[in-house]
């Protein structure tokens, strides 16, 4: 039974509208999120770009205070209208959207256009992966616990992404019960030669299996970097080495390295 079917649509909030107020338009380029131990996608990122390919920081240029709700609101949408039309689904593989948790009124409320574009497009509930980002300084952090837990009990995966350089760190992953770590590229780069921040990883990711937490590692370049990282017991890689973002596509990603 399809995933969306177990939700009854929620009540929304006055500014539930499929992107109303933005004068801009948006699309979006997927990077694969790579499960070392078969080779194939685990998830595809989904990253804001402007209609022609223009970069997120050209986007994210244009949105103001008055029209970050709409903004949020319209990525969610583009990103799994575009993420089914390329074939996602019959991947397998999950679906990640950033989200932007100062834009989130009500969890329950403001969820609805997400709902009604996943059921529209018969994407599964439960292959939905939210990241927030620890570098974004959060304005109400008890309310970002909540649209958390919100989120987990819909059925929906959660993510801590740049995890270890952001505004938190420890006690962000101690009160936020997300199911997945996202390792800041800070962190991953050059790390098979640099012992310090291997270690590091190290913690991190024994920490993580403890809590009953996945890991991914972003920003991953080299095959020492994926080395090391396969050797500190790091299931899902996500980086150039693999592949780039691919504008309106999934790109394939490397064949030679498995």
């Amino acid at each position: 039974m399809p995933a969306q079917s177990k939700h009854a649509l929620p009540v929304p909030c006055a500014g539930c509208r499929d992107g109303a107020g933005l004068d801009f338009e948006i699309a979006m380029a997927f990077q694969p999120i790579v499960d070392v131990m078969t080779g194939r996608p685990y998830a595809y990122e989904a990253l804001v770009r402007g209609p022609a390919g223009e970069s997120a920081a050209s986007v994210l240029a244009q949105v103001s205070c008055e029209t970050l709700y709409a903004f949020d609101q319209r990525c969610r949408v583009v990103a799994i209208e575009t993420a089914a039309a390329l074939g996602l689904i019959g991947t397998g593989a999950r679906l990640s959207i950033n989200f932007l948790p100062n834009a989130v009124y009500s969890p329950a409320s403001c969820i609805r256009l997400t709902l009604t574009t996943a059921a529209a497009v018969g994407f599964p509930l439960d292959r939905l992966t939210f990241e927030f980002t620890e570098n974004e300084e959060m304005v109400d952090p008890e309310h970002v616990i909540g649209i958390v837990a919100a989120y987990k009990q819909m059925g929906f995966g959660t993510a801590i992404d740049d995890f270890g350089t952001g505004y938190s760190g420890l006690a962000l992953l101690g009160k936020l019960e997300t199911d997945t770590v996202k390792l800041d590229m800070a962190l991953v780069q050059g790390l098979d030669a640099n012992l310090r921040r291997r270690t590091i990883v190290d913690a991190i990711v024994k920490m993580c299996s403890a809590l009953g937490v996945t890991v991914v590692a972003e920003g991953v370049e080299t095959e020492g970097e994926l080395t090391a990282l396969r050797a500190l017991g790091v299931r899902y890689v996500q980086g150039y080495y693999f592949a780039r973002p691919g504008f309106k596509s999934l790109p394939p990603i490397t064949p030679a390295l498995f």
